[in-house]
């Protein structure tokens, strides 16, 4: 992996063709993915699920830090925010590899689940093992419809409040509020003790093999024993009542933090005092979740997909699968041991990029499928995209042809991730 980052940054030159083709992705990113709803006033971020939407895109605490640091706004998930900043997309990606970058993703969902009923009533939403996790432990799952389709992606922590913290996409944030809030009217006329809490907090990530050591300097809790996937509510760096949790969209070691709005700026400014530390937008945001292998919401999974169709029979709880409890269940628990008509596949390619939608072939040349994402990599000078194919075709190291321009490419699928990931275990 540092061989091949090291080689980026050799290159990094010849990558301004590949920069405006990330900006380029981002924008119809933004427009597929779609608007969410919202009033927001001045500065403060602010959520009001209605069935009115405002022609404005919304605001994040973050919004005139991001002019003012010179970051190219646009409208994604119907919140206006940076794409990338002075600096190119593709050394903003490359900075985060090698050092760390801070995002701003106050834009998702965050919602917090009260009452002692608040486990059963989120396994009945999701596939995942809510009840097995440790306190401040966190969980990536899914919510399910009774098809099985995916309505969402999530995360789900287990803090130790008395709470659960939940983090969900901006572009699903009125589905996944009127899904949760029937569910809690269901749960609430059964006498179950559940309540929801919609926060107005920042959201920040810092992510990259530096982000440990930009961060320890705030914190009194030992970073050290805060693996992936777990957080802690605690002050950072002077601001008190933040959640940092362990994760992040990039496959590097980092976390997301969870800031009150009115603070979300002074907090973002202690951070980049430090100079491993750069602002980074939603182009390098998004080519480096692909070289990752993560899904986009919109792109890669949707109501239309399930869990084992999309590759993520992994966030199926073992317990779960036995008692065929959660929503979908009957449809998907077979489907593990049985055939589906597609799976989710990492492909590469050289010669012109790979974009959404792009037909893929067997090499007789018969359609057998569609590419979901795509871009070219910054680390490893590959194209890289992942989409859905039979599953006898799925095989690493399958040769294909994708369709480009009327013109058929060389492709190969692969193992993801791409980029090896550095998540934080404590060993």
């Amino acid at each position: 992996m540092r061989s091949a980052v090291s080689r980026c940054a050799a290159e990094h030159a010849q990558c301004d063709l590949l920069a405006l083709v990330g900006m380029q992705l981002v924008r119809g990113l933004g427009a597929r993915i779609g608007r969410g709803v919202g009033i927001t006033g001045g500065n403060r971020q602010q959520r009001s699920f209605s069935s009115g939407q405002t022609d404005a895109p919304q605001r994040t605490p973050l919004y005139n830090f991001h002019r003012d640091h010179g970051g190219k706004m646009v409208e994604f998930a119907g919140w206006s925010l940076p794409v990338q900043y002075k600096d190119s997309h593709i050394a903003s990606h490359l900075h985060t590899r090698q050092h760390c970058s801070l995002f701003d993703v106050s834009h998702m969902l965050q919602t917090k689940v009260h009452g002692k009923d608040r486990i059963r009533f989120m396994e009945s939403l999701v596939v995942g093992d809510i009840a097995e996790l440790k306190q401040n432990q966190g969980t990536l799952t899914l919510f399910t419809n009774d098809k099985g389709g995916i309505i969402d992606d999530l995360i789900v922590n287990n803090t130790s409040e008395g709470f659960l913290y939940v983090v969900s996409n901006a572009g699903c944030a009125e589905k996944d509020s009127a899904h949760m809030k029937s569910k809690l009217q269901e749960f609430k006329a059964a006498g179950q003790d559940v309540d929801l809490e919609v926060l107005e907090f920042g959201l920040l990530a810092l992510q990259g093999p530096s982000t440990a050591g930009v961060l320890q300097s705030g914190l009194t809790d030992d970073l050290s024993k805060l693996p992936f996937m777990t957080g802690v509510t605690t002050t950072v760096f002077g601001v008190p009542g933040c959640r940092v949790t362990r994760c992040g969209y990039t496959g590097e070691d980092g976390v997301e933090i969870s800031v009150p709005g009115d603070r979300a700026v002074e907090l973002a400014d202690k951070l980049l005092q430090n100079s491993e530390v750069k602002l980074a937008g939603l182009a390098a945001r998004d080519s480096l979740r692909l070289e990752a292998g993560l899904c986009l919401y919109g792109n890669d999974i949707d109501e239309t997909t399930t869990p084992v169709e999309a590759s993520l029979v992994w966030t199926l709880g073992k317990r779960r699968r036995a008692a065929m409890d959660f929503p979908g269940a009957s449809v998907v628990v077979p489907q593990i041991k049985g055939k589906v008509a597609r799976k989710r596949v990492g492909m590469t390619s050289t010669g012109p990029p790979v974009r959404q939608h792009t037909p893929i072939m067997n090499m007789e040349g018969r359609v057998i499928g569609e590419v979901t994402s795509g871009c070219p990599s910054p680390c490893l000078k590959l194209n890289v995209a992942m989409g859905y194919v039979e599953p006898e075709y799925m095989k690493p190291g399958t040769a294909l042809k994708v369709e480009i321009r009327k013109k058929l490419v060389d492709s190969i699928t692969s193992k993801m991730p791409f980029v090896p990931t550095k998540y934080y275990t404590v060993k």
